[in-house]
């Protein structure tokens, strides 16, 4: 039996509930228009920004009370909800404004809650794709166990470089002094460090190993294999972080601007009583 998720909750019930809002609103947009005309301070526009108003409270709410929740289907239900009714909500506060739009607070409310919603679809997508690959990169290792694991082929790499020729030597030091994991957020969110001191480590070792004495070739072959190994897990390392920071850089963005839109929101209502 297939398992139920976010998008087809109980039959897709607020994927429903979702086009059936949208569709009364574009409804009453169509087919009663006031005298004054399509805007927001029309008894229509009064009656859509409400509406939108408590849909933007309760989906706040949201973020707050899904904390409470340990079962898997009551989080499923609410961010069923959160996804289409939120979806929904940008047909409808459209249809608040009649379209009129310009350098105010109004604009700037409708405005923030497009980046909010926005921000939310990229949310959804990084926690529908990443945690799956995050699986098939790290299998049963964790982040610590492959820095461990780089670590301790630094220190392997290091040894065995010392009795080989200067120009190999060096070119293991580099890649073991300039190799960087996540240093900034940029590298995080990116996932790779440019020229990166491993790779290129690896390329060189290659080139330089065909002028060597046949003594030194066993040597070789164990520090080459070590190298190559060890770009595998800085490169698994990095993918990780890259993954995580995905994951959770959509928060900086939704979280602070629904906390602008409140705000903006808010003085939205009050400038409308003021000048009503």
């Amino acid at each position: 039996m297939q398992q139920s998720n976010m998008f087809d909750y109980k039959n897709y019930r607020y994927f429903k509930i979702a086009v059936v809002v949208i569709l009364i609103a574009l409804a009453a947009f169509l087919f009663f228009e006031p005298a004054v005309g399509h805007y927001g301070g029309s008894w229509l526009g009064y009656t859509l920004g409400t509406i939108s108003a408590c849909m933007v409270l309760w989906m706040t709410w949201y973020g707050i009370r899904k904390r409470r929740y340990r079962g898997t289907g009551a989080t499923q239900g609410w961010l069923s909800a959160h996804i289409y009714l939120g979806t929904a909500l940008t047909f409808i506060v459209t249809l608040h404004s009649g379209f009129n739009f310009g350098l105010n607070i109004h604009t700037l409310a409708y405005a923030l809650l497009l980046i909010v919603v926005a921000s939310g679809f990229f949310g959804n997508y990084t926690y529908m794709i990443y945690p799956r690959k995050m699986t098939e990169n790290m299998g049963e290792d964790s982040l610590d166990g492959l820095l461990l694991r780089i670590a301790e082929a630094d220190k392997l790499a290091r040894k065995i470089a010392l009795l080989m020729p200067d120009e190999i030597n060096n070119t293991v030091l580099r890649a073991c002094r300039e190799t960087s994991i996540g240093l900034s957020l940029i590298d995080q969110l990116s996932g790779f460090q440019p020229n990166c001191p491993s790779a290129k480590a690896v390329q060189e070792l290659t080139i330089l190993g065909k002028d060597l004495a046949v003594e030194q070739r066993k040597l070789y072959r164990e520090l080459y294999s070590i190298m190559v190994r060890r770009e595998s897990l800085v490169r698994r390392a990095r993918q990780d972080l890259m993954y995580r920071a995905r994951l959770g850089i959509w928060l900086y963005l939704h979280v602070p601007f629904t906390v602008g839109l409140l705000v903006a929101m808010l003085a939205h209502i009050v400038a409308v009583f003021v000048y009503w």
